[in-house]
């Protein structure tokens, strides 16, 4: 019975080892990367609101997310999915709707624009 307490035990310490190095790593990219000055604030609630709620993200800022990059988007994304805030909202679906909202925006700058 002691050996099944302490492997409980080494599985709870590596869960949380992995979410803090998790943590620390989107933090760096987001550092490394000054990810967090390269949206303006009202393009960033558009973001958040189409991704963590319901919404949808304007042209314009569709080409800030873009000049923000995939790479800094994600790492923002699930730096803020480890916010206790959001705590109880599924990661799967602000994943799947990041990847969405990403893909919305390049089908927008990739489409053609109509003739003058």
């Amino acid at each position: 019975m002691a050996s099944l307490n302490v492997y409980s035990v080494l599985v709870v310490l590596f869960l949380t080892c992995g979410a803090v190095m998790a943590t620390k790593e989107n933090d760096q990219i987001i550092k490394e990367n000054n990810c967090e000055t390269k949206m303006g604030f009202p393009c960033v609630l558009e973001a958040f609101t189409s991704i963590f709620e319901t919404g949808s993200i304007s042209n314009k800022c569709c080409g800030e997310l873009f000049t923000l990059g995939k790479f800094c988007h994600s790492a923002l994304v699930k730096r803020t999915l480890e916010n206790p805030l959001f705590k109880f909202v599924s990661p799967a679906t602000i994943i799947a709707k990041s990847i969405q909202t990403w893909n919305n925006c390049l089908a927008l700058i990739d489409s053609p624009s109509p003739s003058a």
